[in-house]
């Protein structure tokens, strides 16, 4: 059954590193936050000691180029907020506030694994508000090339169905299916890492990318095999790190979503698009309280009342 009220952290827990493409140290401080509050990002370290709050909602993306962006450069920008959203969404968390101090959250391990570990350290707090779920009531689907990314209705829970395909004999075709639940979030995705060919490194660090990769935080891909002296941790760890991105893509959805979500070729551009389209009509999606189920909301009601506008999907 799905939980019906809302969750924080019990206590602040603070995680450090470097940022995968700037190489640049981060500092990030998980904080409590009250209910109905949501995932809220709270850049510091900016210029003339300037701070920003970012709300973590698909309309803040202003890149997906390899990863997603929250924000914007001039008035203060998160970078690579994908696996912590997953860890959140994964576990079933509700409010934080975020604290940042860099451009780029830290990489860590390259998964969600070390958010997942810092969040289960302090614990969940259980408050009295009753979470709200974005229910999928209509297909909505992008496509791009011979890739797609769609959202269906399911009768409960949130399904993931993602297949990858590489012209790589290391990767190839992959498939995976899953029910995503807090416990199969934690042994079945959160340790997949994020992956990359050998051959695109120098021209990534020539475009000023992949400053801060290695193989402690990253799997590098040779034409005949893995890099890593550990190997893999999954057989299928490429597929099963696709879909940990998908999970924290589509958390910028505002609240957990109800449906399917099935995806082939899709990248961090596709899962936003997908969350464009999906609210583009009102017809699409319910805003269901778990706790009173027929009731539903408008989506302004998501984060200070701010109205979600109706975007066309951008695969430029």
């Amino acid at each position: 059954m799905k939980p019906s009220r809302q969750t924080t952290l019990r206590k602040a827990v603070t995680l450090t590193g470097v940022g995968v493409h700037s190489g640049q140290p981060a500092r990030l401080v998980l904080h409590p936050a009250a209910a109905n509050h949501g995932i809220v990002f709270l850049r510091t370290g900016l210029s003339n000691g300037r701070e920003r709050l970012i709300d973590a909602r698909y309309i803040h993306v202003s890149t997906t180029e390899l990863c997603t962006v929250l924000g914007d450069k001039d008035s203060g920008s998160v970078s690579t907020v994908e696996h912590l959203m997953a860890a959140l969404v994964g576990l079933g968390v509700d409010n934080v506030l975020a604290e940042i101090d860099s451009p780029e959250m830290p990489i860590l391990d390259g998964s969600s694994a070390c958010f997942v570990d810092a969040i289960m350290s302090v614990g969940l707090a259980v408050q009295e508000a009753s979470r709200r779920y974005i229910k999928v009531l209509r297909p909505v689907r992008i496509e791009h090339g011979r890739g797609f990314s769609e959202l269906r209705p399911l009768e409960r829970g949130y399904r993931l169905d993602v297949e990858i395909d590489f012209d790589s004999q290391v990767i190839g075709r992959q498939r995976k299916v899953m029910d995503l639940d807090p416990e199969t979030f934690r042994t079945e995705i959160s340790r997949a890492r994020t992956f990359g060919f050998l051959r695109d490194l120098e021209k990534l660090r020539k475009m000023g990318l992949a400053g801060g990769s290695s193989l402690d935080n990253s799997v590098a891909i040779a034409d005949d095999g893995i890099v890593n002296p550990g190997g893999l941790r999954y057989a299928d760890e490429f597929v099963r790190h696709k879909m940990l991105d998908a999970v924290g893509d589509l958390a910028l959805a505002g609240y957990a979503l109800q449906g399917e979500y099935r995806s082939y070729c899709a990248g961090h551009r596709m899962n936003v698009a997908v969350l464009q389209s999906l609210f583009s009509d009102r017809a699409n999606y319910a805003i269901v309280d778990a706790m009173a189920p027929r009731r539903e909301f408008a989506y302004a009601e998501i984060g200070a009342g701010v109205a979600v506008p109706a975007y066309a999907p951008d695969l430029s």
